[in-house]
């Protein structure tokens, strides 16, 4: 039998002990959460919905989106966007989710594993951290017809 530890319990067992980030050991869960009205000219092919803004330098702990059925083959991606409303990744969290599937997990549709603990920064792709916020967003990739809810539950560390 083997015994096989995390970083984590690796840090506090060092000696001597080496400190784990907060972000990773003890760090405060934050929430960023909502609804958003849309009519049916806000579900065309491209059209971006800004869901809630997230320090670059946090750590992604969830990602629920969900809507209504908008009609046509809608669809949405989720990524992010800089608060100038620059795409800087419109699908790095999840690609072409269906329309009325009801409230999802989308931290780990795009995203592996091994990205758990990783900052919202490296997450989009980046090579350093701009010390900014993202705008985590909704981008529809084909077209909806009708007007509807769009629901969001976003939970990141930054401490």
């Amino acid at each position: 039998m083997t015994t096989k530890n995390s970083d984590l319990i690796a840090n506090l067992e060092a000696l001597p002990q080496v400190a784990n980030a907060a972000s990773e050991l003890g760090g405060r869960v934050r929430i960023a959460q909502g609804n958003v009205a849309l009519a049916a000219t806000d579900t065309n092919d491209d059209d971006i919905v800004m869901l809630a803004p997230v320090p670059t330098h946090a750590t992604l702990v969830s990602v629920r989106v969900g809507s209504d059925a908008l009609g046509g083959s809608c669809a949405y991606n989720v990524g992010f966007y800089t608060n100038a409303g620059v795409v800087v990744d419109e699908d790095a969290l999840a690609t072409a989710v269906a329309d009325g599937a009801g409230v999802a997990e989308l931290r780990y549709e795009v995203l592996d594993l091994n990205t758990t603990g990783q900052q919202v920064w490296e997450l989009a792709g980046q090579s350093s951290d701009p010390s900014d916020v993202y705008y985590v967003a909704a981008t529809f990739s084909a077209e909806g017809a009708s007007a509807g809810d769009m629901a969001f539950i976003i939970e990141y560390v930054v401490d």
